[in-house]
């Protein structure tokens, strides 16, 4: 399969260190003076470090991945517990965290009837057509695919209401910059809240929301709410 990664030109780099400091997942390190991509299984496409680069020595490369397959004898290898609740990526977004759920009092019956928010379908980023009706006259939810999972009162404080999308910019291996845009551009926006979680790689879905207003040259009200991993909005 291909998979979009970065290309560094060793003759532009000036050895600054601004990509290797933007980029969250440890792709790229300084070798000898010279910004390198260490690790291209680590790199997660979104091209964090390109505008951190002030020559301009970074562009994108769609490279053939080959998946490598691995007997048992070589996976099975002895760990201590702590080893096997991390796992050997440099992304902080794919770390294994236990969480505790909070043990609060039930505001409702344990046997009450929870209705769905969602007023459309599909959802997925990647399947929604550009001109769909609903999107006229609505306020729009822009959420990573994790939102919903990791708040417990995502109907009620974030789908009510409004018309949902979803995506994930580290799994979806998509710029979706262009199809927010014809979005944006082919229908009357009222607002945008954008939902994410804490880890980097969703920095990516603000990252594509500004250029598709950037490009759409549209001016609406838009907002960010981000979910930490135990299930809070970060900042209340």
């Amino acid at each position: 399969m291909k998979k979009r990664i970065i290309e560094i030109n060793e003759e532009k780099c000036v050895g600054c260190g601004a990509c290797a400091n933007a980029c969250a997942q440890g792709a790229i390190q300084m070798v000898n003076g010279k910004a390198k991509v260490v690790r291209e299984d680590y790199c997660d496409g979104l091209g964090n470090c390109l505008p951190a680069c002030p020559v301009g020595a970074i562009n994108f490369s769609d490279k053939e991945v080959m998946k490598k397959e691995k007997n048992k004898e070589e996976i099975e290898v002895k760990k201590t517990e702590k080893e096997k609740e991390v796992l050997p990526c440099g992304c902080p977004g794919m770390n294994v965290k236990k969480l505790e759920p909070k043990s609060e009092p039930e505001v409702a019956p344990s046997n009450a009837v929870l209705n769905s928010e969602l007023s459309q379908w599909p959802v997925q980023l990647k399947l929604v057509p550009a001109n769909a009706p609903y999107f006229d006259d609505a306020h729009l939810l822009i959420a990573a695919d994790c939102a919903a999972y990791a708040y417990a009162n995502f109907h009620k404080d974030f789908i009510k209401g409004k018309v949902t999308i979803i995506g994930c910019p580290k799994l979806d291996n998509e710029d979706y910059s262009e199809k927010l845009a014809r979005i944006i551009q082919n229908n009357y926006i009222k607002s945008i809240t954008l939902v994410k979680m804490e880890v980097p790689c969703c920095g990516g879905l603000e990252m594509m929301l500004k250029e598709a207003l950037k490009k759409s040259g549209a001016i609406i009200p838009w907002s960010v709410k981000t979910i930490t991993l135990d299930g809070n909005i970060q900042g209340i």
